[in-house]
């Protein structure tokens, strides 16, 4: 069953009154997002992932194209999308003299919760998002960790079948980062929340997202798994070798080598099976009579696929 069904949205922004200006955002995206996965929307700054988000949120109408929202019409029924699904900003922003306990609060009544609910609800936020020691501090007194928490904490007042999380871990230390993460997968663990997630981090969409759709020029240039993605673009394992220069000239022409690059005595060999090639270059450098001082295997990362979209 899915929660989201888009099909072919398009958006353009036009601005200036003399000389007239239009940003095509959009360009026919299509998405199947499944309930209860964690989907991740990756792309360069400008590439339309906030547009995206913004349109599947009921928080911006399409010029084009369709969409179906937990069951629900995105024209026809935004009332009903919007009860059921909620929203994080990486930017987040509040009234800065409210403390954490007031913001929460104030959310929490513009979803219809009151006295004992309302409290109990706050509560629960507090401590499931690790604010308790700062529930009484004023918003502009936090730290961006600590907003950043916040602001997760404000999205799932409403207990949402759908969150979604524009760059949910932007400008956060490492140590943040890991526990802001461990949050979100525990959301669709514990309660089968369907999330997406735009994001800058490879290490953060292969570590959260079931699939990932590269957006540039307002265009899904790929989408799949990680390892799916890998394959297609052919960012292929790395076999770096510590051998003499004779030995390594004929390898770059070895069937399954991608790319040959060789610096400072090391030769890495791009492949596309490390496990399939690893025997077949040892022999080859056997037979030649070169020595082989140091192996080194290397799976790609999602930021070669990233690289390679992004040109």
């Amino acid at each position: 069953m899915l929660a989201i069904e888009a099909h072919d949205l398009e958006k353009t922004f036009r601005s200036g009154c003399l000389r007239r200006r239009e940003t095509r955002a959009l360009r026919g995206v299509s998405l199947s997002i499944p309930r209860g996965a964690i989907f991740g929307v990756l792309g360069p700054n400008g590439a339309g992932k906030t547009t995206l988000l913004s349109i599947l949120a009921t928080l911006l109408l399409p010029d084009r194209g369709r969409a179906t929202i937990l069951g629900h019409d995105l024209r026809q029924e935004p009332g009903a999308i919007r009860r059921r699904l909620n929203m994080a900003s990486g930017n987040a922003s509040f009234l800065w003299s409210l403390r954490v306990e007031e913001i929460l609060a104030f959310y929490g009544r513009l979803y219809g919760l009151s006295g004992r609910a309302l409290q109990s609800r706050v509560d629960e936020l507090v401590a499931v998002c690790e604010l308790t020691t700062h529930r009484r501090v004023q918003y502009n007194e936090l730290s961006t960790g600590l907003k950043q928490r916040l602001a997760l904490a404000k999205s799932l007042v409403n207990r949402p079948e759908l969150l979604f999380l524009d760059e949910p871990t932007l400008g956060l230390d490492p140590a943040v980062s890991v526990r802001v993460r461990a949050q979100i997968a525990a959301l669709r663990h514990d309660r089968g929340t369907t999330i997406v997630l735009t994001t800058h981090y490879m290490r953060e969409a292969e570590e959260l997202c079931d699939e990932i759709a590269f957006i540039k020029g307002g265009r899904i240039l790929a989408l799949g798994t990680a390892d799916d993605l890998k394959r297609r673009i052919r960012v292929g394992d790395v076999i770096a070798l510590r051998v003499d220069a004779a030995g390594a000239a004929t390898l770059a022409a070895h069937p399954g080598v991608l790319r040959s690059v060789t610096e400072d005595g090391w030769v890495e060999l791009t492949v596309d099976s490390a496990e399939k090639r690893l025997g077949e270059l040892l022999q080859r450098l056997h037979e030649s009579g070169a020595v082989v001082r140091d192996v080194q295997i290397r799976e790609p990362q999602l930021e070669d696929v990233f690289v390679e979209l992004a040109r």
